[in-house]
């Protein structure tokens, strides 16, 4: 999964519900039959209805709880609407747990041997998250199928047949995974499936729907499915086409096998839909920006969505943290394992994007600088370690941005980028150059090519896979940096692989696209603050606050407004200006605030003017970096027309 604004926090992991088991007496063993109609999803309203095989008696349902790829406890019950239990023509009575908010009881009467169940999923306009985030615009319907079943209590879900059926709205299309046993008009039927694939199989549809082919290679096809709100947001430059047939050929060439029969890349873009990422076995459900194929500082920040979630095919799908390969959707999840799940998906993610041709070696590198400068700043390291934001990930994802610097948020995407760098680093000096990382993703997530499987994994699973590529002491190498406690990010890959950061009063790249695409003016790592642009939702409003910096000495704090700077209305412009005056001045900056109707003059004493994160050569160190990040596949073929 990917959701991250960068240099702020966002993810979940969960509570214990123990059920009873359900029985084999309550079902038996037929496939679960489900219909969703799509052709309300312009109104928000996914419509579903369910048969299942039962015998007489009680009877419990579930709503699937916690989501794979989203490590929380956050199906989204709230937005599930007219539950209606039918059998044998008649309305039965259901009552939901009292406790569990996940699950509906009810008594099959005698004779019955099916029980119809219908409820409508409301799609969300404006929440945030993932599965809780909007699924549907006029133009797009995102389906995830955990959105709209219910499912036998106690279920291990591979062994669960669902058949499913599908209705889009008139001349819409439609991109998935899922075999497709036959169409006809706007009505889709799908082959049989197990419980498990049908959740990890999600479907795109829209007006503007366009599929590109995107080659066969290791004896699999690959296509993309992009749906914009326009039709010319789901257009895909020969460029970036060449790039995406060119990933699929670097992930060919890492891992060396592929775990699925076909992959699809299913990609939304819409202003009205929240920008995230998440994976499944043979699919991404990928989301973003309207115009993130066509503006190029959206498309900068949003590079490696794509390359992230298909690496997790391998890892977090074919390979996953044994706390996370639960039986069913309403066991617990365990996440302390996410800075491999997540952490290794990030460092290969940016280097894919490179190694793919979306990023030139120099955005590269500016990404790396944000990333290591950001994290070394991150004060909350004095208090949490890394290893506890992967264990609390399930309340971290919904974190807020305000005072994600103390707090820390889902620091194991990017702080684990740097570990596995410094990772990577010690196995190509360990052998000379003859091995590397890489080598490690080929044995441990490639082997042979199969369809869609599970091999879980586990902490020691890892050190022995490292030791097997690379002898060193990898145990104490990772405990050590997830556990550690204090000031300062573990940078120490980024110098042997031949940089390190340098600050300079010119605006980082990366970080320039992510201001304008955000909306935000960002002067942490001089002044300390962090703040969305005037006007708009929120304008002026003061996201964060670095501890310890000349803005916190101030009086500043997460909430309040900006309103003008020496004595003039603020914008970005003009901040960044009065930074660059105050250099080597004894005259503090005045800002005027406002704090809850409440207004105050705050003298900012700074004089140090802009600073910037950049990467910076070492001259005694060879440059691995560029090495790692060169294309290791030869050019893809060109797409045939």
């Amino acid at each position: 999964m990917r959701n991250r604004i960068r240099g702020t926090s966002l993810s979940l992991v969960l509570l214990a519900v123990f059920f009873a088991p359900f029985t084999r007496a309550q079902t038996p063993a037929k496939a679960i039959r489900i219909a969703v109609d799509l052709r309300e999803a312009p109104k928000r309203i996914f419509h579903s209805r369910m048969e299942f095989p039962v015998v007489a008696g009680p009877l419990t349902l579930v709503y699937p709880k916690w989501i794979p790829g989203e490590h929380g406890p956050n199906g989204p019950i709230v937005d599930v609407a007219g539950v209606h239990f039918r059998a044998g023509g008649k309305e039965i009575a259901w009552r939901r747990d009292d406790v569990d908010m996940y699950a509906f009881h009810c008594d099959v009467p005698a004779g019955a041997d099916t029980l119809e169940v219908s409820l409508d999923f409301l799609s969300p306009t404006s929440a945030e998250g993932f599965s809780t985030s909007p699924t549907a615009t006029s133009q797009i319907a995102v389906l995830n199928w955990n959105l709209v079943l219910l499912y036998p209590r106690g279920t291990k879900t591979d062994d669960a047949t669902i058949t499913a059926s599908l209705k889009i709205p008139a001349g819409w299309k439609y991109g998935t995974a899922l075999p497709v046993a036959k169409e006809s008009g706007n009505t889709i039927e799908f082959e049989p499936a197990s419980l498990t694939t049908l959740v990890d199989s999600t479907v795109l549809a829209g007006a503007h729907l366009r599929t590109f082919a995107l080659g066969n290679n290791l004896q699999r096809e690959h296509r993309i499915h992009i749906a914009g709100d326009s039709a010319a947001a789901a257009e895909l430059s020969a460029d970036h086409l060449a790039h995406l047939r060119q990933l699929v050929a670097e992930t060919g060439a890492l891992f060396g096998a592929r775990h699925y029969r076909r992959y699809d890349f299913l990609l939304a873009l819409s202003d009205n839909l929240t920008s995230f990422g998440e994976e499944h076995h043979e699919s991404s459900d990928n989301r973003a920006a309207e115009r993130m194929l066509l503006d190029a500082d959206l498309f900068e920040t949003g590079t490696d969505l794509l390359p992230h979630e298909f690496f997790h095919s391998w890892n977090g799908k074919y390979r996953r943290p044994a706390g996370l390969a639960t039986p069913n959707f309403q066991e617990p999840m365990r996440g302390d394992l996410l800075w491999v799940y997540e952490g290794l998906t990030e460092y290969y993610g940016t280097m894919l994007s490179a190694r793919s041709g979306f990023w030139t070696p120099e955005k590269l590198r500016e990404d790396l600088a944000w990333t290591a400068a950001y994290m070394d700043q991150r004060s909350g390291r004095t208090w949490r370690n890394l290893q506890d934001t992967a264990i609390a990930a399930q309340i971290l994802y919904g974190a807020r941005a305000e005072g994600a610097a103390w707090r820390r948020g889902v620091d194991y995407y990017d702080e684990s980028t740097l570990i596995w760098l410094e990772a990577d680093t010690i196995i190509r000096r360990g052998t000379q150059g003859k091995r590397s990382l890489d080598d490690f993703c080929r044995a441990f997530h490639g082997g042979q090519s199969t369809g869609p499987k599970l091999v879980p994994y586990t902490f020691d699973d890892v050190v022995a896979a490292m030791n097997s590529v690379a002898p060193h002491d990898w145990r104490t190498f990772f405990a050590e940096r997830l556990n550690s406690r204090g000031p300062g990010a573990p940078l120490g890959g980024l110098e042997a692989s031949g940089w390190r950061i340098a600050f300079s009063g010119e605006l980082n790249e990366h970080q320039r696209a992510e201001e304008a695409t955000n909306h935000s003016t960002d002067v942490r790592f001089s002044m300390g603050l962090i703040l969305r642009h005037p006007g708009g939702e929120n304008g002026d409003q003061v996201t964060d606050v670095i501890p310890g910096s000349p803005a916190a000495g101030a009086g500043f704090a997460p909430g309040m407004r900006l309103l003008a700077v020496n004595g003039r209305r603020w914008t970005p412009e003009i901040l960044r200006e009065a930074i660059r005056q105050a250099k080597g001045k004894p005259e503090a900056i005045e800002l005027l605030v406002e704090n809850e109707g409440y207004f105050q003059t705050a003298r900012v004493d700074y004089h140090g003017g802009e600073r910037y994160p950049h990467l910076e050569r070492v001259d005694s160190q060879a440059d691995l970096l560029t090495e790692i990040a060169k294309a290791k596949a030869p050019p893809a073929p060109a797409a045939k027309d």
